[in-house]
């Protein structure tokens, strides 16, 4: 539901409990810092969630077995942590971990190696290093297409996945053909409303929009905001970002009224939902700002701006990518 403060306090509320109950290198307390390092991911609070994953993984090393498939869990956990940080390295070292418990503990064909793979060719996308990145998505989906019925969830998020770094590469065919698959295997499994298929939608929109057709981008991100009406409640983090999403269009195409209309949608939505510090406030203020910054009004652009950089500077690490779009984007005002 996305109601991360109400999580917290019950998972906080378990977590209590469990310390008095339980012998401190029990895995119950490990799976309970695991959770609580779960919202705080979803939060933006990067830092809180590597405090309460390596709490988890110090009680999983000291109570299991070194192969055992929690243990992978935790080092995946650890690796996406830093994947959201933009520490690549670190996250390509834990993912490394998690997979070589996986070869040793799965048979070659278990999804979960598949997961495995697939998380590390998220990092080589992250980083920009695409052949990689396609490398390893590619492993994932060998496995998964031997692993699982033709319809799985999980097919599609091969084909979304491997459409993405088309997508990035700026092979827009191809990334439309891969995210059409994906499509076809979601509106067989899902039903009509399901926020997967928003998902589908928001992508194929996405591509549609880096080619510059924005009609039909429009038509797809409008597509998606309809399912996402139906199926999630009205503060929901993923309705904000199909708000923002509508305004990029918008930008994009000069109307800037309308821009700001649907970007302000977004940014209630997530000041409502989200943590002051988070991440994806800071788009919401960037946006903003980009929408004065083109309509001239160069002091409400640099006000929205710097919010921005301020929510960055708090919540990513100094030498993080985003910070150096931040101060770019400042400076481009200010010229």
């Amino acid at each position: 539901m996305g109601e991360y403060s109400k999580a917290l306090e019950f998972y906080e509320k378990s977590h209590t409990i469990y310390e008095k109950a339980l012998p401190q290198n029990h895995p119950d307390l490990a799976l309970s810092n695991n959770n609580i390092a779960g919202v705080y991911n979803n939060m933006g609070d990067y830092s809180k969630a590597l405090e309460f994953y390596e709490k988890s993984h110090k009680i999983a090393e000291r109570a299991l077995p070194s192969n055992h498939p929690n243990l992978a869990l935790l080092y995946n956990n650890i690796g996406l942590i830093y994947n959201h940080m933009a520490d690549y390295y670190k996250a390509l070292e834990f993912h490394a971990k998690s997979h070589q418990i996986k070869e040793i503990a799965l048979p070659p064909n278990h999804p979960d190696l598949a997961t495995s793979y697939n998380n590390i060719g998220a990092v080589y996308n992250d980083m920009g290093d695409y052949s990689k990145a396609l490398e390893f998505y590619d492993k994932s989906h060998e496995i998964r297409e031997k692993a699982l019925p033709p319809n799985h969830p999980d097919l599609a998020l091969s084909y979304n996945n491997i459409g993405g770094v088309y997508n990035h590469m700026g092979d827009y065919s191809k990334a439309l053909e891969f995210y059409e698959k994906s499509h076809q295997i979601r509106e067989k499994a899902l039903p009509p409303n399901h926020p997967d298929l928003a998902l589908s939608y928001n992508n194929i929109g996405g591509v549609y929009n880096d080619m510059g057709e924005y009609s039909k981008a429009l038509e797809f991100y409008e597509k998606t905001h309809q399912i996402l009406e139906k199926a999630l409640p009205p503060n929901h983090p993923s309705l904000a970002l199909s708000y923002n999403n509508i305004g990029g269009v918008y930008n994009a195409t000069g109307d800037y009224s309308k821009a700001l209309e649907f970007y302000e949608k977004s940014r209630q939505i997530k000041e409502i939902a989200l943590p002051l510090n988070h991440p994806d406030l800071a788009i919401s203020y960037n946006n903003i700002g980009q929408v004065y910054n083109n309509t001239g009004d160069y002091s409400k652009a640099l006000a929205f701006c710097e919010k921005s950089h301020k929510i960055h500077e708090t919540a990513l690490p100094p030498n993080h990518p985003n910070l150096a779009t931040s101060y770019n984007n400042i400076g481009q005002v200010y010229n």
